[in-house]
């Protein structure tokens, strides 16, 4: 069942490389932020503690299930083959499961669990310990992503290349005599190397690099590149009142080290791999996913910072559809990211109806797209690789056609 949406976005399967950026409207144009909030309405922005740690329950009871089976049942299976298969869709299940736990706690990131500060943090920070996330370190970034999202230079993620990977120039330049650097851009193998390295590797070199921030997202402009870790308290992403809060992240991420290997010594280590290492790498292949495509469409704009506003970049991301795991197991983050970024505490279980409340305001500013999710990763991937300046529109960023 598909999310009713105001405007559809639709793109060929073919498109022109002269083909137009499509905007909807000037940020001048846009409706201010408090406009938008009367919009929706009054309980929405209020969250319900019990609520919220009910669906803490419901999830850690599915992945305790899940654990229990694969722990009881799998090792009895004498087949080497059938093992192997239950172990891949556990890890696939306990995988989709730790989304949805992961994203419970970047409610508690954006104060949208409940009321109360300090069980925001204390439930934030032991959710996303246990999979391997520093939740104080990602929460400060995080809040600054979506303060300037869609910032050709502060914004804190997936900010957009303006020319051709270094990997395409460099194979491009090394086969110039027999490739054109377009065709090259556009090769399904390149493609693939690209979505590979992003889906397996993307989350962890954001979390040691600070990859894919703009250029002027940092707190301490002078840092070097190996002093822009999320896990070092004096990093550069960080103003030196949040490192006691990092040290506390790291603490976490020992803690859950410290059981992982004292498990691995109880069972073994392959096993405690099949149990939590895949888990772990569906999960962080999932959240890089949504991440990319919410704030990637070949109709979506970027802003340098003569153009932006805080309404401009929140509208410059789009919804996308993922069916029931989207609406019931990742509860709803891939339907309601609009919404999300204008008000990041309004509770997820009030995202829909706010979101509908705001669509008749928003008209074609809204921007949503119901095709296939995973469809839509690859060709994304290949169609809005950089982005170039738009003549006709000074201070906004186009995707290179």
């Amino acid at each position: 069942m598909s999310m009713s949406t105001v405007t559809q976005i639709v793109v060929p399967a073919v498109r022109p490389r002269t083909a137009q950026l499509k905007l909807k409207a000037e940020p001048a144009a846009l409706p201010d932020i408090n406009t938008i909030r009367k919009a929706i309405p009054p309980h929405c922005f209020k969250p319900s503690t019990l609520r919220s740690l009910s669906y803490v329950a419901r999830d850690l009871a599915m992945a305790g299930a899940l654990t229990y089976a694969a722990l009881t049942y799998i090792p009895s299976v004498t087949s080497p083959l059938y093992r192997t298969l239950l172990w891949t869709v556990y890890g696939f299940l306990q995988g989709l499961v730790g989304v949805g736990l992961w994203i419970l706690a970047h409610e508690c990131g954006h104060g949208a669990f409940s009321v109360h500060r300090h069980l925001n943090d204390f439930v934030g920070w032991v959710l996303h310990s246990a999979l391997g996330v520093p939740f104080f370190s990602w929460k400060f970034s995080h809040a600054r992503h979506h303060r300037f999202t869609g910032h050709m230079q502060k914004d804190m993620a997936f900010v957009p290349k303006t020319s051709p990977s270094y990997f395409v120039r460099s194979v491009g330049g090394a086969l110039s005599s027999f490739l054109d650097l377009e065709v090259l851009e556009d090769a399904p193998l390149v493609n693939l190397i690209r979505l590979l390295g992003q889906q397996l590797g993307g989350w962890q070199i954001y979390m040691l690099l600070n990859a894919t921030a703009g250029e002027d997202s940092m707190q301490n402009q002078d840092a070097k590149w190996w002093r822009r870790s999320h896990l070092d308290p004096f990093s550069g992403v960080f103003r030196p009142q949040e490192a006691l809060y990092v040290l506390i992240s790291d603490l976490g991420l020992a803690l859950v080290g410290a059981g992982l290997y004292y498990a691995s010594k109880a069972l073994d280590w392959q096993t405690v791999f099949l149990l939590y290492g895949v888990p772990y790498f569906w999960v962080n292949h999932w959240l890089v996913a949504i991440t990319y495509l919410h704030h990637t469409h070949q109709d979506l704009p970027h802003y340098d910072g003569e153009k932006w506003t805080f309404v401009a970049g929140a509208l410059a991301t789009v919804d996308r559809d993922f069916g029931f795991i989207g609406r019931h197991i990742f509860h709803g983050i891939i339907d309601t990211h609009v919404v999300h970024h204008l008000f990041s505490r309004i509770p997820f279980y009030y995202a829909e109806e706010a979101t509908n409340a705001i669509k008749p305001l928003l008209g074609d500013l809204y921007h949503s797209d119901d095709r296939s999710f995973m469809g839509q990763l690859w060709e994304v991937s290949q169609s809005c690789q950089y982005v170039e300046k738009d003549p006709s529109n000074p201070g906004v960023m186009k995707w290179a056609q």
